[in-house]
């Protein structure tokens, strides 16, 4: 295979990459919590067959995260919780607890704060939290602490880690990490949740260029082909 069909490939291996990427954004723009991502392109030399021979490609092996704020949309959902400046929920899933800013909870049938998918909010020492029905209104204060009837009976813990950078994604709006877990400083608000931090318009830009992108790295690769072609056929003519 000739040079520049490996340079192409490579091009074009990193623009569907990017392009998954962008999709999945768009996918989960109206997600509570979601926050967009892309792919960061690097350098990559290959050695070649040949004495001091090498070849520069590209790469997308790296998924970055935009750990930006998305807008706080007023639900008056009594345990729709959305952050305002840094830290995460911890929630206990079957593999772990995981953080997340997606405060979109319900109170399932024994009274603990749950995420739609039934994983129970934790507080701060990592214990699942409670809300029981049948007490007065549940007031769920900025710094967590949840109350009914002026008595405080649980809150929830709001951390943080050193560098959000290498927080590893999950599905939906789901992070693990191994680094140490830390008090956060960011406020509750209840009755609010957290939008997604994707621009819809950047994003339709963004697939847009993408497959521009991509059509022309396929019609290089087409005329390579024919070139390639054509070289063979002239060599068998003339042999």
């Amino acid at each position: 295979m000739d040079n520049p069909i490996y340079l192409a490939l490579s091009r074009q291996n990193g623009l569907l990459k990017e392009m998954q990427a962008v999709a999945n954004n768009i996918a989960n723009m109206n997600t509570s919590g979601y926050r967009r991502e892309g792919v960061v392109f690097a350098e990559m030399i290959e050695a070649m067959p040949v004495e001091g021979g090498s070849i520069s490609m590209t790469e997308a092996r790296v998924r970055r995260t935009d750990f930006s704020p998305g807008s706080l949309r007023q639900t008056g959902g009594v345990f729709d919780l959305a952050i305002q400046g840094e830290g995460f929920f911890q929630v206990q899933t079957p593999n772990g607890p995981r953080l997340t800013r997606n405060g979109a909870f319900f109170r399932d049938a024994a009274g603990a704060l749950v995420t739609g998918d039934g994983y129970p909010a934790l507080d701060a020492g990592g214990a699942p939290v409670f809300a029981p029905p049948g007490g007065g209104p549940v007031v769920i204060g900025r710094d967590g602490a949840i109350t009914v009837d002026g008595q405080q009976i649980g809150a929830l813990g709001l951390v943080t880690v050193d560098d959000p950078r290498f927080l590893t994604r999950e599905a939906g709006t789901m992070f693990s990490t191994d680094q140490p877990l830390q008090p956060a400083d960011g406020e509750i608000f209840q009755g609010f949740i957290e939008d997604a931090n994707v621009n819809p318009v950047e994003e339709l830009t963004r697939m847009i260029e993408v497959q521009r992108a991509y059509e022309l790295g396929q019609k290089l690769l087409e005329r390579e082909d024919e070139r390639i072609r054509g070289a063979v056929r002239q060599l068998g003519a003339s042999s």
